[in-house]
């Protein structure tokens, strides 16, 4: 098996992150080849961005030098990579299979074992910046992987990226995703709580705002969501359901390597909360509609 081009890549996944980013790469000049489980939405990305579409991943994987992966889990990777179907049965030697999905870190180094012995490059690569992000073409990447892989993958992974980075062997891309959730969590249940408060003390909670982001309260999540915070709107791209997965590998995690990540473990339990709200696809935001109830 030779690989026919070396701009032709595939992209397997397109959901609100994949869809975009796997138009920005047709954007840029790459041949892209989609696979969707559900094959109108293929069907819809290739009239709409003029790339192909094939019925399985190992088609879609035929003669590419790169291939992207973004679904849901570890099942739906190992489903889309592994068997007479997956990507790995139709890649070539010298090719690079990208895993944008936020998964386990073991799975990424089980999948770079894997590829290995077929003399496929690997990289772990979850992003951060979610649908706004992907649909902007500004995600940031954390990767894992070997430099020479990375060094054959980084311009097109920066056709829809504002930074990517390899932080290490398979593996580190995902564990640092692991980081930037821990984050996220407690930075946002600290704003829904002082959000909470300043309402419950008769201020004028978006004044304060417009205030205290100026100095060392500020945050990402202060600038871009406490006023729909305040408005009660939590439609804002990435959901509680996905939150709980990522924070579930993250804890998971933590116990395999003695971290203790206490507040992370309460947070993920208001989440859950929010859930027996009916807030599965609000927005991480939504722990201030828990405050609320």
């Amino acid at each position: 098996m030779s690989i026919n081009s070396e701009n032709k890549v595939a992209f397997i996944g397109l959901g609100v992150m994949g869809y975009p980013m796997a138009g920005y790469l047709q954007q840029k000049g790459y041949q892209v080849t989609v696979y969707n489980r559900t094959l109108a939405k293929a069907e819809k990305w290739a009239a709409q961005y003029g790339g192909g579409f094939a019925q399985t991943p190992a088609a879609a994987a035929q003669g590419a030098t790169l291939v992207f992966l973004c679904v849901g889990n570890d099942n739906d990777v190992r489903s889309v990579v592994y068997g007479e179907q997956g990507v790995l049965a139709g890649m070539a030697s010298g090719s690079v299979l990208i895993d944008h999905t936020t998964a386990s870190a073991n799975l990424a180094r089980e999948l770079a074992q894997a590829a290995k012995q077929q003399g496929i490059g690997f990289l772990d690569a979850p992003v951060s910046g979610g649908q706004a992000g992907a649909e902007n073409g500004v995600l940031t990447v954390m990767t894992g992987g070997e430099p020479a892989d990375f060094a054959k993958a980084e311009a097109a992974i920066m056709s829809y990226s504002r930074c990517a980075k390899l932080l290490g062997p398979a593996g580190s891309g995902q564990l640092a995703k692991m980081v930037n959730q821990i984050c996220i969590a407690g930075v946002v249940q600290g704003l829904a709580e002082a959000l909470n408060f300043a309402q419950n003390a008769g201020l004028d909670a978006a004044a304060v705002v417009e205030v205290i982001s100026q100095g060392a309260a500020s945050s990402w999540q202060m600038q871009n969501r406490s006023l729909t915070m305040l408005d009660g709107k939590y439609d804002f791209g990435f959901a509680v359901d996905w939150m709980r997965k990522d924070l579930g590998i993250a804890l998971s995690e933590a116990r395999e390597n003695g971290s203790h990540l206490p507040l992370t473990a309460l947070v993920d339990q208001f989440y859950s909360e929010v859930q027996q709200m009916g807030g599965n696809r609000w927005d991480t935001s939504s722990l201030l509609a828990r405050l609320k109830r």
